[in-house]
């Protein structure tokens, strides 16, 4: 099987199903956390040679790099939410620095990528599409999360923050994999940015369903004959907002996927850095179709603006055109009300049917005249 093949069958679900059932012997893998003494850690483990080094109990970090300094390999410490001292430790142990740690800590990072002496550090903002039954003015589209990933040459940490976007799926797949695990951090680091990407790309199909149901009910006709008069607009903005809390999480991360794939770096492996191009394409695809979505529901608002103007001037006219019509009787009682002496048809037998009816004719012919003309 080719290179390219190996990584997107390690990194990328079966269509069948994105979560694989545990089996015997993956159950050691996950550590227990202990709820008398909290940790961040979600799991800690040394890989050799792409293979998961098996141990009688959840490793620590200070335990699992002492393997590798030891035997070689490299350790996988994944974290969730850590607070300042919890990090502490693990951030002396691998050097990481300061400034480094500081973002990892307090979150709501952009999507960056930064070098340090021994070390990368890669932010990812990870999308999740929140499931609704129709889009409300209050519907929260998209939930954004974070992981945070430091590579150096034997250890790669990742820091998540948020409920979703877990890696331990992730995790399995690779382990499934041990000659694309063998290739070292950097393979675990294109894992997690092909798998981030991957998500965009769903993640940006499900929000282009969203936008097509108000397209359509933006254009469909109010009623027979009549114009629409658009959605709430406060809908269509509410959709523009989570348009752009997805923007912001992919536009911002094309850059350090370009430098990944364009320029050497001593802590990629050569064999890696070619497939992060293949990653870059992706994303640079999903920030076309982001990009899109922005002016797309620009027009579509300013078209349901039009159709509500439009809306609001067709009921003006049609209120018009009844003012006019109720004008004639409005003129006749008028003018019958003032009480003159000097009116014949007042004391006339057929005078009251006579001006009713003429009345009545003139109301019509006034409608049958609005009508043909559109104003009713």
């Amino acid at each position: 099987m080719s290179m390219i093949r190996d990584l997107r069958a390690a990194v990328r679900p079966s269509r069948g199903s994105l979560r694989k059932p545990a089996s015997a012997s993956s159950t050691s893998y996950d550590t227990t956390r202990d709820p008398a003494t909290p940790s961040a850690v979600v799991d800690c483990a040394v890989y050799r040679d792409g293979t998961r080094v098996a141990s009688t109990g959840p490793l620590s970090p200070h335990e699992a790099m002492r393997l590798v300094r030891r035997d070689g390999g490299f350790v996988w410490i994944g974290l969730h939410e850590p607070t300042e001292a919890e990090f502490a430790g693990i951030a002396s142990e691998f050097g990481l620095h300061p400034l480094a740690v500081e973002d990892a800590v307090q979150a709501h990072q952009r999507p960056k990528l930064e070098r340090y002496d021994d070390s990368l550090f890669t932010v990812f903002k990870t999308i999740h599409y929140v499931e609704h039954d129709r889009l409300t003015a209050t519907s929260e589209v998209v939930e954004t999360g974070e992981v945070m990933c430091f590579t150096g040459r034997d250890f790669f940490i990742t820091v998540r923050h948020g409920g979703k976007g877990s890696l331990r799926a992730l995790r399995h797949r690779l382990q499934d994999d041990p000659e694309l695990l063998a290739k070292g951090p950097s393979a675990v680091l294109h894992a997690i940015a092909d798998h981030v990407v991957d998500g965009y790309i769903a993640v940006a199909d499900a929000v282009q369903d969203d936008i097509d149901d108000v397209e359509t009910e933006v254009f469909s006709p109010g009623r027979k004959g009549g114009v629409s008069r658009g959605v709430d607009s406060a809908q269509i903005y509410q959709l523009k907002r989570e348009v752009l809390e997805f923007k912001r999480a992919v536009a911002p991360l094309l850059r350090p996927m370009q430098l990944l794939s364009e320029r050497p770096m001593r802590l990629v492996d050569p064999d890696i850095q070619k497939y992060f191009r293949d990653v870059a394409d992706h994303l640079a695809r999903v920030q076309e179709q982001v990009l899109g979505f922005d002016e797309l529901l620009n027009s579509i608002l300013q078209a349901n603006l039009a159709q509500a103007s439009v809306a609001q001037n067709e009921d003006m006219r049609k209120i018009t055109a009844w003012a006019a019509i109720i004008a004639v009787p409005t003129m006749v009682t008028g003018v019958y009300g003032m009480n003159f002496d000097n009116m014949p048809e007042l004391h006339w037998k057929y005078g009251y049917p006579l001006v009713l009816s003429l009345t009545i004719a003139m109301c019509v012919g006034i409608h049958r005249v609005l009508k043909r003309n559109g104003w009713l």
